[in-house]
C-alpha cells in the first residue's frame, strides 16, 4: 500500500528466487498480520496445511485469524491426499458360517518369533468375522496350514467351507488347484487391489 520496495531478484527459468542477498527488509515483510481472515482462508491461501497447523500458527501470533474453531470443511483435501479412489460397497451378504472365508499372508516379520516363525497367515468368516490366526515359518506353508485350517472347522460347524477370496501370490496358487478338485469356489482379487480383501487387511493391522 505504500509502494515500498520489498524485494529484488533476477528471473531464474522463468520464476524470480528470493536469495538472502535480495532481500532489503526483515523476513516479516512476507507476511502481513494487520489484515486479519478467516480460517479457511488461511488453509487455501498456505496450501492446505491440516487445522493443528493453523492453530499453531495462530497461536504463536504468526498470523491473525477471525476464526475461533479450525474444523473447516475443504473438499480439496480428501481429493488431493487420497492415494487412490475408494471402492463401493458390494453389498454381498453371507447367509451362514464358513460360505466365504478370507485369507492372506503377513510377513516378512523383521524378527523371528521365540518359535523361530517369519510370518503368519490368518482365516477370516465372513459371516462371524472370526479369525484364526497361523504362524508359519515360509510362505509356502499355507499349503499344510489350510488343510489343517479345513479339517478343524468342518468338524466343529459340521458345515463345508464354500469359498475363499485370497490375493493371486504364490502361496495361493498351489491351493487354487486343489480348491478345484473338492469344490470350493476361490476368489481372487485383481492385481495391486488390496482394499478388494479389506476385511483381512484390517485384521492384519490389529494383529500387527
Amino acid at each position: 500500500m505504500t509502494k515500498e520496495l520489498l524485494l529484488s531478484g533476477r528471473s531464474r527459468d522463468g520464476l524470480y528466487v528470493l536469495s538472502q542477498s535480495s532481500t532489503t527488509s526483515l523476513p516479516q515483510a512476507f507476511l502481513s498480520t494487520r489484515i486479519s481472515t478467516s480460517a479457511d482462508v488461511w488453509h487455501r491461501r498456505l496450501g492446505h496445511p491440516s487445522p493443528r497447523i493453523l492453530h499453531f500458527l495462530v497461536s504463536n501470533k504468526k498470523m491473525s485469524c477471525t476464526s475461533k474453531y479450525f474444523d473447516f470443511n475443504c473438499s480439496a483435501c480428501p481429493l488431493g491426499k487420497s492415494s487412490r479412489l475408494s471402492l463401493k460397497t458390494t453389498g454381498h451378504q453371507t447367509q451362514g458360517p464358513l460360505n466365504l472365508i478370507f485369507s492372506d499372508v503377513w510377513g516378512p516379520s523383521p524378527m523371528l518369533s521365540s518359535d523361530r516363525f517369519h510370518y503368519f497367515v490368518i482365516f477370516v468368516d465372513a459371516h462371524t468375522r472370526f479369525i484364526w490366526f497361523y504362524p508359519l515359518a515360509a510362505k509356502s506353508d499355507v499349503f499344510t496350514v489350510f488343510h489343517r485350517f479345513q479339517a478343524q472347522v468342518e468338524r466343529q460347524f459340521f458345515l463345508k467351507i464354500k469359498s475363499v477370496q485370497t490375493d493371486w501370490g504364490d502361496e495361493y496358487r498351489k491351493l487354487n488347484t486343489y480348491f478345484k478338485i473338492i469344490g470350493i469356489h476361490h476368489r481372487v482379487i485383481c492385481p495391486h487391489t488390496h482394499e478388494q480383501n479389506g476385511m483381512v487387511e484390517r485384521c492384519h493391522r490389529h494383529i500387527v
